[in-house]
């Protein structure tokens, strides 16, 4: 039988879960940190099934870029018309294709990458913003006296680089002047700890 890892690299199954898991989250994410404008340019590193869009305002000119054909091809069947779809990995080359964006996000990513490749994700970011652009980024996190079973979760998660505030921090310190973290332990149905940056040049 296939482990839950596995069946959430299946486009279907993950949106169902996060959308039973993780409630009303996005929302919450985009009015709170997000605060995409229509008429902004947003980037989308890892943009998976690109379910974000159910929440970003109609007019933004997004940009989404996952390595998962399965997860791209749900992204265009279901959104489409909103956006631009690359079944490619976003390097620095690839940012002469497109003139600077306003926000960049890299939501559940960093989790996923070790120390050598989050630095490159932070420099592109950081590449891709315009001077008064932001980078945001949500991961699990490790936090003291945090719930058990969130602790729990975290370990069983997909990604295998999980981190605590501190080290997420100094990631993003290394290639922005301004980095401001956000800890919540109320963004999902079900006990979980999350970290948000809001990253400036």
């Amino acid at each position: 039988m296939p482990r839950l890892r596995e069946l959430l690299g299946i486009a279907a199954f993950y949106r169902a879960f996060a959308g039973v898991a993780g409630g009303d989250a996005r929302s919450t994410y985009q009015r709170e940190y997000l605060r995409a404008r229509a008429g902004e340019r947003v980037l989308d590193i890892g943009c998976g099934p690109a379910d974000i869009l159910e929440v970003l305002p109609r007019g933004c000119a997004y940009v989404g870029f996952d390595s998962s054909p399965e997860y791209i091809e749900a992204a265009r069947r279901r959104y489409g018309e909103r956006g631009r779809f690359e079944l490619r990995r976003i390097t620095s080359a690839t940012l002469k294709e497109f003139e600077g964006f306003d926000l960049v996000m890299a939501n559940g990513v960093l989790h996923h990458l070790d120390d050598d490749d989050a630095h490159e994700l932070f420099e592109i970011a950081r590449v891709a913003l315009r001077p008064e652009g932001r980078l945001m980024t949500l991961d699990g996190c490790y936090a003291p006296r945090q719930s058990a079973i969130a602790r729990y979760l975290l370990s069983r998660d997909r990604g295998r680089f999980v981190r605590a505030e501190p080290e997420y921090e100094a990631l993003a310190r290394a290639h922005f002047s301004s980095v401001t973290a956000h800890l919540r332990h109320d963004l999902m149905r079900i006990p979980y700890t999350h970290l948000i940056l809001e990253c400036r040049p």
